[in-house]
């Protein structure tokens, strides 16, 4: 009996490591139940979780031959190298590849794999964030994305549809200068400006970014909030604290700012998808929040943002699925299909 061919798919960020396998004969190549998640402290390399991975859903006993990847890393891919932003791995495809006895491996940003989820994706998948409709459109034949969300740092990207072909753009939009538009803010980055100098939007907008916001403020007041990780935050302010419920309004607001600000220098006319994982758990607070108003909130170009949908992905692993999409056009050479609308 022969092999069952799978690619295997990872998405690997600054704290945890998902990895999947796709069969690219299927129109959506994500096989969900075969995901699987990891801490990335507890391997030296991507190489040796990735056989861990390999080995936990015991591939070989299942007769499945895997011997491709695509792996989608939260940093800059140089080359044949990429360096994970927030944590120490440095992984090199060549090496990789090796490990694992691959005959190929692609290396794509994280976010472009994000960015190449999004025609994979139907109404079911997302939730609107402000009032602005949004209708899937697979066979859309010109369309401009936006795509970003706080994780333990903070992903950018976008995604260009020409003539049925997708090309995503691959960022490290987090790392550009933060612009404070409150007084309130301006405070802050005059806190953060005296702790990192240099003050880029992920020092605000990604877990620990949400901590610096909730510290900034709490010394602005003369309190020492101790040490907290984000979680904490976000209890503290479901328990009604003030000053939590303050940080998470403030980091809501320039989310939605920085997300407009995207638009405008993408030109991402079709809509604005917001993924990572706080998402799903901010959710409530980005509805009810400053996000869409800072969002819309550009001057001259504001009656034109107000036309723009901002979308919540909740589907639960969009990396694993926009790497499934770049596993098909490279390894089936097939069409990308649609998610059902």
């Amino acid at each position: 009996m022969s092999a069952t061919v799978r690619v295997l798919l990872a998405d690997i960020g600054g704290t945890n490591a998902r990895f999947a396998l796709a069969d690219t004969s299927l129109p959506v190549p994500l096989l969900v139940e075969t995901v699987r998640g990891f801490s990335v402290a507890d391997f030296p390399s991507l190489a040796e979780a990735a056989k861990h991975y390999l080995k936990s859903i015991d591939v070989e006993a299942s007769g499945t031959l895997v011997r491709h990847g695509v792996f989608a890393v939260a940093g800059r891919v140089d080359g044949d190298e990429a360096r994970i932003t927030n944590h120490p791995w440095v992984i090199s495809l060549a090496r990789t590849r090796a490990a694992l006895g691959f005959d190929d491996i692609r290396l794509v940003n994280d976010f472009a794999a994000q960015a190449m989820a999004i025609p994979l994706l139907g109404r079911d998948d997302v939730v609107n964030v402000g009032n602005v409709p949004w209708t899937p459109d697979p066979q859309a034949g010109s369309r401009n994305y936006a795509i970003l969300g706080p994780g333990t740092g903070l992903g950018v990207g976008g995604l260009i549809l020409r003539d049925g072909k997708r090309y995503p753009l691959e960022s490290e939009g987090g790392h550009v200068s933060f612009a404070p538009g409150t007084p309130g803010e301006i405070e802050v980055l005059q806190r953060l400006s005296s702790q990192f100098g240099r003050v880029s939007v992920e020092r605000l907008i990604c877990g620990p970014g949400l901590v610096n916001v909730h510290r900034a403020i709490s010394e602005i007041s003369g309190v020492d909030p101790g040490i907290l990780l984000p979680p904490d935050v976000t209890a503290r302010a479901a328990a009604g604290d003030e000053t939590s419920t303050r940080a998470i309004d403030m980091f809501c607001a320039v989310f939605g700012a920085v997300a407009g600000d995207l638009v405008l220098t993408l030109g991402a006319w079709d809509g604005v998808f917001l993924t990572g994982g706080m998402v799903p758990k901010l959710l409530a607070a980005l509805q009810h929040s400053g996000f869409r108003q800072r969002f819309e909130h550009k001057g001259r170009f504001s009656a034109t943002m107000s036309r723009i949908p901002t979308l919540a992905i909740m589907f639960p692993h969009p990396g694993l699925l926009g790497a499934s999409a770049i596993a098909l056009e490279h390894y089936a050479k097939a069409e990308l299909p649609a998610r059902s609308a």
